[in-house]
């Protein structure tokens, strides 16, 4: 299998918004909804819109610190992830959409010159605005509109966020004229990596699993991520099944043992023992 098949064999394939209307705006609060969102990428297009306080946001292996206002655009395929700041909260919106929603398909040359381009990940590079910078006021406008169409969904409103998705489009192009750099080989192993974590997590996968992916030795394998993401490969594994576990005790009323077998514990010890050293409360009074 090559290493483009490879890739999509392990993206992340969530939908946001439903199939017909994939987009959506989802309120978040880092570390008050989970701690942190874990190093990741996907085909759709993400926006995250700093509403309050100040946190890190990471684009490939670039960390940068995110305060009120600043806006994170990621062109599909782009490795982010977002954490916390010690003793400060940020209250973001993340803005999920496909790239086809924008009209892909057409045989013209707006999808020929920049939704085919943007949909491959080779028309734009993960830029940050700040309130102070030069046609801030135009993205933010395309932001607020598309949310206040979604606020009250009245007739047509899909038309108006996609309007206001295509103008956000066409002023990005304004602002960031450069083609982005191709992804390392490093970065391509490093997203395979990951999408096989995200796939097998409730497995007992090892680092021999996960070096088999890279097709090297563990310890090198260990050696390799620790210096691409910052944290050990069982690390990374252990904080994506205890997110994984904090979401569904949020989203669902599964039984906590049920829970912790499907982010991937065994030892249901183990898994509340994990939880509150993580999150500072038991599972069962993370639910309330």
């Amino acid at each position: 299998m090559d290493r483009k098949k490879e890739l999509e064999r392990f993206q992340e394939t969530k939908k946001h918004g439903s199939l017909v209307f994939p987009f959506n705006i989802y309120p978040c609060t880092i570390p008050g909804d989970f701690p942190s969102v874990a190093l990741h990428w996907h085909k759709s297009m993400e926006i995250i819109f700093v509403k309050k306080g100040m946190g890190r946001i990471q684009t490939g292996r670039n960390m940068c610190e995110a305060k009120s206002g600043d806006i994170f655009v990621m062109p599909p395929g782009i490795l982010h992830a977002i954490y916390a700041v010690p003793g400060y909260s940020m209250e973001y919106e993340n803005i999920i959409f496909e790239v086809e929603f924008l009209g892909g398909g057409a045989a013209d040359v707006c999808d020929k010159e920049y939704l085919v381009p943007l949909a491959a990940g080779q028309l734009l590079q993960p830029t940050v605005f700040c309130p102070v910078d030069e046609g801030y006021a135009q993205i933010v406008g395309c932001l607020q509109r598309a949310e206040q169409l979604c606020s009250v969904c009245g007739r047509g409103y899909e038309l108006g966020v996609k309007a206001a998705l295509l103008e956000l489009l066409f002023h990005l192009l304004r602002m960031c004229p450069e083609a982005p750099e191709r992804d390392t080989p490093d970065m391509e192993r490093l997203k395979m990596v990951l999408q096989r974590i995200e796939q097998d997590y409730a497995q007992p996968l090892t680092v021999l699993d996960m070096a088999g992916v890279c097709g090297c030795s563990s310890s090198h394998f260990m050696r390799w991520f620790k210096r691409m993401t910052g944290t050990s490969p069982l690390a990374y594994l252990n904080e994506r099944r205890l997110a994984i576990a904090a979401e569904n005790l949020r989203e669902t009323d599964d039984k906590i043992l049920v829970i912790a077998e499907n982010a991937g514990f065994e030892n249901l010890s183990n898994f509340n023992r994990q939880f509150k050293k993580r999150y500072g409360v038991t599972p069962k009074e993370y639910r309330g």
